[in-house]
């Protein structure tokens, strides 16, 4: 999902248990604000993802301009209640709400 604020966000799952979010910021300056904005920080991902914030694991790789956040997955992959198998459609869950954070 190309978003014209400088940035991608891409979801998968990580395993049956996590769900991994990539967003690719297109320079420094990008990477800078998304990596200092409260909306991408592990309390404000756990709460919008259902998740315990002790279990967010995010990583800052500045030099690609990459930050990588996981967590687990609100429900087990393949169960019955899992609607995204692949785990991709999570990513736009948070482009949205970034885009209402103003972000």
């Amino acid at each position: 999902m190309i978003q014209s604020q400088g940035y991608e966000i891409r979801s998968k799952s990580a395993g049956p248990f996590w769900l991994t979010f990539d967003i690719f910021c297109t320079d420094g300056e990008t990477f800078q604000k998304l990596s200092a904005a409260p909306i991408l920080a592990a309390p404000s991902m756990a709460a919008m993802f259902h998740s315990d914030q002790d279990q967010v694991r995010t990583f800052h790789l500045a030099a690609l301009n990459v930050i990588k956040i996981s967590l687990p997955r609100p429900v087990v992959q393949g169960s019955v209640d899992d609607r995204d198998m692949h785990g991709a459609q999570w990513g736009y869950v948070l482009a949205e709400e970034m885009a209402r954070a103003g972000i």
